[in-house]
């Protein structure tokens, strides 16, 4: 039995559109989306190459806004849609003290029991919920100071932090021992931070 020879050439076949043009008497193919709205940004029109060109060019985004609401959906999309607060707001102390005091330094508690508990809260212990300031913004608050300020300064602010609480002005304590530890360490970020 013979083999039919097959034709090289086939005839291409037109295959209709999938999706028509949304233009009114378009009859191609709807192959680019376009948005329905600005308030519905994941519905679509379906264009040709066409229409969809004249549909970008004469879209405008902000038509129907005033100037204020087009300035605050900038600022929304500035930072996504998401919620922002003004530096310091957020964790603003409620008694409207100037600076957070989280070991006692200031107020005498000296690290009783509810000092630790609060610190536990407030602190590391607190997990990733909990926003803690930078490293450098904790030695600012153990240091009470606020820049600009200069070495002889931060010098003379040690010492005095140093006297107040060593572990040998008070007997040995343990809780006077771990605040110097704090205060070295918040001493060493300040100088590698503003003077090095």
């Amino acid at each position: 039995m013979r083999r039919q020879p097959i034709d090289p050439v086939f005839e291409a076949e037109t295959e209709a559109p999938v999706r028509l043009c949304d233009h009114p008497g378009c009859g191609a193919g709807g192959d680019f989306r376009a948005p329905r709205s600005r308030l519905e940004l994941n519905r679509y029109h379906w264009f040709c190459l066409e229409h969809v060109r004249a549909f970008n060019s004469a879209w405008n985004y902000y038509a129907g806004m005033n100037d204020a609401e087009i300035e605050a959906e900038i600022r929304r999309a500035t930072v996504w849609d998401r919620p922002s607060w003004r530096l310091g707001q957020l964790h603003a102390p409620a008694h409207g003290a100037r600076m957070r005091d989280p070991f006692g330094f200031y107020n005498g508690t000296n690290g009783s029991k509810e000092h630790k508990g609060a610190h536990r809260a407030n602190g590391r212990h607190a997990g990733s919920a909990a926003h803690a300031a930078s490293a450098r913004e904790q030695a600012l608050a153990v240091f009470d100071l606020e820049p600009p300020f200069d070495a002889v300064r931060l010098k003379a602010r040690y010492k005095v932090l140093v006297k107040l609480h060593h572990p040998d002005a008070h007997g040995g304590d343990k809780v006077a021992e771990e605040k110097l530890k704090i205060i070295n360490q918040a001493y060493a970020t300040l100088k590698a931070s503003y003077f090095s």
